[in-house]
């Protein structure tokens, strides 16, 4: 039997060094030939990010320790290498050049100093060039392209015009390139153009043509096959599905509604890969349909499917998907298995975990397994959530009593939570919380019109989700109606104060790097990013009273309830002057409100120190607000007007 207690005063085995202690983020597979490589993001190194052969057993790290393999291309980088022939290209974080690694371990850069980045590399052995995404910071302008790069450090654009580049692919006999582009105000998820070009023998293209994609179509992830064709992902049919093209004929190979493409966010995302089994090619794909993704083999000539059932684990993330020999490659995670590099031998489905993000032993009595809800919310629509239950075999609620509700606003907004093992979730409910974590209009993972529903209602749509999220909850009696929380980052952020200061649903929020004022925004962000709110908002300045009516800030007579905010100093997506404005604001109310600033910390922390801080921090304020004991021994912060 557990011990009556206050929910949220719980103690729990999940702490927050456990959380942060010894664990990476996985961000990408990469294969050489028959040689395996990754790299993976490291909080207990201060967010470094490095690059690690598999010897056949165990992962070794192949980067000396002063390198830190990043891109800063679109602020939120990806793909940052590329290996050829077990010679090392990537990018270094601290000063965005590439940098080559030779057979003798020797590194000299290949680029030369300069304000640019680069992302996304080909490795042409034929001509001894790279082809790249280059991203030109000017004093006033920034301008991307496609360049090719010798090891003089001579650099030529090949590719330009278009405001943005991606996913460049060059077929095997080196003679054709495909990569996508887009315009502003397209975000590459509205609009990007798949183009075709031969490649000459001094590595320029001609002959550039436009084969697919349109305004009202996203195209994602081509690649060249064996088979001739060109196999790319588009959303034409609503949601993202796969296509082949040749000769001028581009034909869908399994229509469904299901999504078997991501938001380009990053360089190098990869849903699916070749499989060659007696000379026949098949596709190794990832698709996401009913809040969840799946692993399946398709038979592009017979247009047939089929789901791939692993041994012993069911997963329900996919990602970084990657063929070698007969088996995919993959991270995975499920409910309530941590992200791992996977490998799934697919003609006898054998299962090796070759390596997994974090190393935890945690009774699974102490872990909420997620559900996913499809709940009713304005104008007679469905919003999706995965709500997770408070759970700790050691307690009991008091009678009557009903948990804390936190309520999660995703990132993006152009994204999706997933129901995987997130020990970040699992430190609340295994101290008495429920916890929502709601795929709002704007999400992925429910087709494009899904997407397009938050379009013009930014601040409206996802804060109606989350409000009627808490409010199904509540009605439901799963939750007390006066203890509802809402948290978010980035677009999440604002998606929580926007909430907190429109709606009278929640009683608390944490804000980090959240957007409050929305014209300093739209003038002080990123390239990438620079247009994203006229699509969410309308364009500026015609618009410039919605901007107005829905920045949190001009309505801080609205709010009357606790907020803290967190802020990285050298964010340059949400600059540190917003968080710092509102903080200010409702200091001058008299609200009871802390502001932490980390001064080594950009947008999304990386940092264990950070990150460990940020959660001990959330949990103390609460407390105080709501007035239960914690358990845990932590530093307390200040918070201003309690």
């Amino acid at each position: 039997m557990g011990i009556e207690k206050d929910f949220g005063s719980w103690k729990s085995p999940i702490t927050s060094d456990m959380i942060v202690k010894e664990g990476v983020k996985f961000l990408n597979i990469f294969v050489d030939d028959k040689d395996i490589y990754i790299s993976e993001l490291r909080g207990f190194e201060k967010g470094r990010s490095t690059i690690l052969k598999y010897n056949g057993k165990t992962f070794d790290e192949v980067l000396d320790k002063k390198f830190n393999a990043r891109t800063k291309v679109h602020e939120y980088g990806g793909l940052s290498f590329f290996i050829k022939d077990e010679k090392i290209y990537f990018s270094n974080f601290e000063d965005q050049q590439i940098y080559k690694k030779d057979l003798n371990g020797n590194y000299y850069p290949i680029t030369p100093v300069s304000n640019d980045r680069y992302a996304n590399y080909i490795v042409d052995d034929k001509r001894n060039v790279i082809y790249a995404v280059q991203e030109e910071h000017l004093e006033t302008e920034v301008n991307n392209s496609i360049v090719k790069i010798d090891e003089n450090q001579k650099i030529e654009k090949i590719a330009f015009g278009y405001d943005f580049y991606s996913s460049i692919d060059v077929n095997a006999s080196k003679t054709k390139m495909v990569f996508l582009a887009w315009n502003h105000p397209d975000m590459p998820w509205d609009a990007a153009k798949l183009f075709i070009a031969d490649i000459q023998k001094d590595g320029t293209l001609k002959n550039i043509t436009c084969i697919a994609g349109s305004e009202n179509e996203s195209i994602f992830q081509p690649r060249w096959a064996e088979d001739g064709y060109l196999y790319f992902v588009s959303d034409k049919s609503n949601f993202w599905n796969l296509y082949r093209y040749r000769d001028g004929v581009i034909e869908s190979i399994y229509p469904m509604d299901a999504e078997f493409g991501e938001p380009l966010w990053l360089f190098g995302m990869s849903t699916y890969d070749f499989y060659i089994d007696d000379g026949k090619l098949f596709i190794v794909a990832t698709y996401n349909k009913n809040g969840r993704d799946n692993l399946c083999l398709i038979d592009p000539e017979n247009k047939t499917k089929e789901d791939i059932k692993t041994k012993n684990i069911e997963f329900s993330k996919y990602s970084n998907i990657c063929v070698i020999d007969s088996k995919v490659l993959f991270v995975g995670a499920s409910p309530t298995k941590v992200d791992a590099i996977v490998s799934l031998d697919l003609k006898n489905k054998d299962l090796q975990i070759l390596k997994k993000s974090k190393i935890i032993d945690i009774d699974h009595s102490y872990i909420s397994e997620p559900q996913n809800i499809e709940f009713p919310t304005e104008d007679d629509q469905s919003a999706y959530m995965i709500y997770y239950p408070p759970k700790n075999k050691d307690y009991l609620s008091k009678k009557n009593n009903k948990p804390p509700l936190i309520v999660k606003s995703h990132g993006g907004p152009t994204a999706q939570s997933l129901s995987v093992l997130n020990l970040e979730i699992q430190y609340w409910t295994s101290r008495g919380f429920a916890f929502a974590d709601v795929n709002y209009a704007g999400s992925t993972g429910y087709g494009r019109e899904y997407r397009q529903r938050l379009y013009g209602n930014w601040g409206i749509k996802d804060v109606d989700d989350c409000a009627n999220a808490a409010k199904y909850l509540a009605k439901k009696g799963l939750v007390d109606e006066n203890k509802l929380i809402i948290k978010g980052g980035s677009a999440g952020g604002y998606t929580t104060l926007a909430a907190l200061t429109f709606r009278d649903t929640f009683q608390a929020g944490a804000s980090y790097y959240g957007i409050c004022d929305l014209e300093l925004f739209h003038g002080d962000t990123h390239k990438f990013e620079a247009k994203y709110d006229e699509k969410l908002l309308g364009p500026y300045p015609e618009k410039k009273q919605v901007y107005f009516d829905r920045s949190p800030i001009n309505f801080i007579e609205h709010l009357s309830c606790p907020i803290i905010l967190f802020q990285g100093q050298e964010d340059k997506i949400v600059l540190p002057n917003q968080a710092k404005k509102m903080f200010d604001s409702l200091n001058e109310k008299k609200l009871p409100t802390a502001y932490l600033l980390f001064e080594k910390e950009g947008h999304g922390f990386r940092s264990a120190d950070v990150i460990k801080k940020t959660l001990e921090a959330e949990l103390y304020f609460y407390s105080k607000i709501f007035g239960f004991e914690i358990e845990d021994d932590i530093e307390p912060i200040d918070i201003k007007n309690l």
